[in-house]
């Protein structure tokens, strides 16, 4: 594709509208009135769960509320700390499989760790991207038409007591944070920069 990838930084967002606007954003890249982008943020405190509706609570209330949403994967959280990466790509029209799409995803996350020379990676049939004491990144994703939108979060600086509320998406496994590695963090619009640059390169040599 010729068209150029762009890139905005939203701040933060309530969860519920921005989904909206990934919903309407992906159906106009779709019909072709619509360039191809990668939107960063962060969120107001919420819980989300896939299509699937599997609801994962390891407790009665939760302490933001739960949305419902159309991405795959089982319920998480997203709030203060963690940046979300949610690139609108055109899968058909690149000849991208959804296979090869989550590793590109997963991959651009591992390069940009590597940053802070991380060994974070990938463990079998579980999604998303690893350290050694746990899941730094999630993924979940809903392609239409051709179009991949949500995308991924990585735990920069988030409470643990969030994810504490759940059994982060059922893997029984505990949910780390970039800080627990390293405290040379920069700040969550030139974090999201960067992870751009590595999803970006990783796109044009696909």
């Amino acid at each position: 594709m010729t068209q150029t990838l762009s890139f905005k930084w939203l701040g933060v967002q309530p969860y519920e509208p921005l989904w909206q606007r990934l919903q309407a954003e992906a159906a106009a890249v779709a019909s072709g009135q619509r360039s191809e982008i990668i939107w960063a943020c962060e969120h107001d405190p919420v819980y989300t769960t896939g299509r699937r509706s599997v609801d994962n609570r390891e407790q009665p209330t939760l302490p933001a509320p739960l949305i419902h949403t159309d991405r795959g994967g089982e319920t998480t959280f997203h709030g203060p700390g963690q940046l979300m990466f949610y690139p609108l790509i055109h899968l058909k029209q690149r000849h991208i499989s959804p296979r090869a799409y989550v590793h590109l995803l997963e991959q651009s996350c591992i390069n940009l760790l590597a940053e802070w020379k991380l060994s974070a990676g990938r463990r079998c049939s579980l999604p998303g991207v690893w350290m050694d004491a746990g899941k730094i990144s999630a993924i979940g994703l809903r392609i239409r038409e051709g179009v991949a939108y949500h995308g991924m979060a990585l735990n920069v600086t988030v409470e643990p007591h969030w994810f504490a509320a759940i059994n982060p998406c059922g893997t029984g496994l505990k949910s780390v944070n970039l800080q627990d590695y390293t405290k040379n963090i920069p700040r969550m619009p030139q974090l999201s920069e960067r992870w751009h640059h590595h999803f970006s390169t990783l796109l044009s040599l696909n």
